[in-house]
């Protein structure tokens, strides 16, 4: 098998890998006017009118509370206190904007919010039109310079019993605790739950052919580490898991960016979703708690809102860092992230830490890339003597086959030699793609000259073009076993549709590729130096 038989291989299990992750994002397109059934013990608050946040005409009159820390921006409606608004201070909307990336808003037309409330017979938030407005001191608060940390409390009173929301927000810090005081002075005990959901309009997963990204729900259970719960799946079935030791979590991801609600290790707690017209809402809802008069009790969850920050997340919950979704290969694409950051990490720049990532590891498979062209030098040693096996024995396919294994075996050839290098480098390449695509750490990062964003396509198509004719040189310097006519031409048409494609491929991971395809080149040329000195390239020819 020569090498331009492996550059086919790898193309069409390329595209068919891509074109697979396509198609079970598409399979379902969801229907944004199927209604469910409302949980009557779940609200579904609205909001006041702002120009950032309109809200349906039935809303109670109510104000924004601004925050501001050094990585949020967030807009909270005192009306049941509910993030209805959440800026990320550090990432920019497009590449050189001032704007910055929002992930949370009520607009119309598009509506995610995160809400959460206190339910139960003692509860505040029994409906859309009964919610707690809460006293809030000031309109703004500000994380200052020098503090570590900025608490938001928000005031409600109501039969004898007394209710503190408060946001607890950390320097340097996406997750966000959100803590209910309750104390209860109504002569009377007290019972209610906290629940937590992420609300967001239906809409299609999103992605392309070349970015299969993914744009949805997903949650973590005691019994399954991470499961993606689809906009469809929303439609199709309510979701309704125990939590019996409180720990898992319920968000909604896309790409680069995750929202998710974590329950502090309440036992009992519940995860949810309900499809209330065209929105989708996942969520937890933690037990009811009982107090009695005199006493009070805290409730606890967490908000994370922010990029997908891997370390920062598994820091805040268990398995919240699988939303950076590697897929199957996940145990060999987190290893590679992982290296790809610590090479970063000395060189600064991130296309230069791919170049050294692809070094290292076209490097390690060095030896099965030698054994992949040794072996293929072998076979093509042999066609003399297979094109002679052939003509003599004619159509006799048992005998051709007997008599092919003894050649191999007297020869010491593994007919297979070419192409199980070949396979077992397949896994490391798509689980290096995954790596790349999903590293938020490599949006809007430049690498040099005319590439400002390693995440966008090449502007300019120079490196698709340069890893096109890379792959033009490859295949002149492979002598080729192939004698069909069409064959030929699609192995000579192969690097024109490689480089079509790649036109439209974030430009890291072209780099990539190129940065691979050149070390090809120098393997190829060391080896087949090698194979010469040992008489077998040469005979080969």
């Amino acid at each position: 098998m020569g090498t331009q038989r492996n550059i086919l291989f790898i193309a069409l299990a390329f595209v068919s890998f891509l074109l697979f992750q396509q198609w079970q994002q598409y399979k379902n397109p969801p229907v944004a006017t199927n209604p469910a059934t409302t949980d009557t013990a779940l609200p579904a608050p609205t909001y006041s009118n702002d120009s950032l946040d309109p809200a349906p005409e039935n809303a109670v009159s109510s104000k924004l509370i601004t925050v501001n820390t050094d990585v949020l921006t967030l807009h909270i409606d005192s009306n049941g206190g509910d993030v209805v608004y959440a800026e990320l201070n550090q990432y920019a909307n497009e590449l050189d904007s001032d704007e910055r990336f929002v992930l949370l808003e009520n607009i119309q037309g598009h509506q995610f919010i995160a809400q959460s409330g206190l339910v139960g017979p003692q509860g505040i938030d029994l409906s859309n039109t009964s919610r707690p407005v809460y006293a809030v001191q000031a309109d703004e608060f500000n994380l200052a310079d020098g503090d570590d940390e900025l608490r938001v409390p928000m005031t409600y009173s109501a039969n004898g019993i007394d209710y503190t929301k408060t946001f607890v927000f950390k320097r340097d810090n996406y997750a966000v605790d959100v803590e209910y005081t309750v104390a209860n002075n109504s002569g009377n005990n007290a019972t209610f739950g906290m629940y937590a959901h992420l609300r967001q309009s239906l809409q299609d997963a999103g992605g392309s052919i070349t970015m299969p990204t993914y744009r949805g729900g997903a949650y973590s259970s005691e019994d399954k580490r991470y499961v993606k719960y689809s906009f469809d799946d929303m439609q199709d079935r309510n979701l309704s898991i125990q939590l019996p030791n409180g720990q898992g979590w319920a968000a909604m991801i896309q790409h680069y960016f995750a929202t998710a609600w974590i329950p502090r290790e309440q036992p009992g707690t519940s995860l949810y979703t309900r499809v209330i017209g065209n929105v989708g809402d996942i969520g937890v809802r933690m037990p009811n708690t009982t107090i009695a008069t005199g006493d009070s009790a805290v409730i606890k969850s967490t908000l994370w809102i922010g990029p997908k920050l891997q370390d920062q997340m598994a820091a805040t919950a268990s398995h919240l860092d699988l939303v950076v979704d590697y897929g199957w290969l996940w145990f060999i694409a987190k290893p590679l992230h992982w290296l790809l950051s610590m090479i970063q990490s000395v060189v600064i720049n991130w296309g230069l830490a791919i170049i050294v990532l692809t070094f290292i590891v076209r490097g390690a498979m060095y030896p099965l890339t030698k054994a992949q062209y040794t072996s293929m030098a072998k076979m093509r040693m042999l066609q003399p003597k297979l094109t002679e096996m052939r003509e003599r024995i004619g159509d006799d396919r048992q005998r051709m086959s007997q008599e092919m294994m003894e050649l191999y075996k007297k020869e010491k050839v593994n007919p297979l030699g070419g192409c199980l290098p070949l396979i077992l480098q397949m896994p490391i390449f798509i689980a290096l793609y995954w790596a790349l695509m999903e590293s938020v750490e490599l949006r809007h990062s430049p690498f040099f000259g005319w590439i400002h964003d390693l995440s966008a396509q090449d502007p300019y198509y120079i490196l698709p073009l340069l890893m096109g004719a890379s792959m033009f040189l490859i295949q002149k310097m492979s002598p080729t076993t192939v004698t069909d006519p069409m064959q030929q031409k699609i192995m000579t048409f192969m690097p024109v549709m490689f480089t079509f494609f790649f036109l439209w491929f974030p430009s890291g991971l072209v780099l990539y590729w190129l940065v691979s395809n050149i070390v090809t080149l120098i393997q190829q040329s060391l080896i087949y130096r090698s194979l010469e000195k040992k008489g077998l390239h040469s005979k080969a020819k």
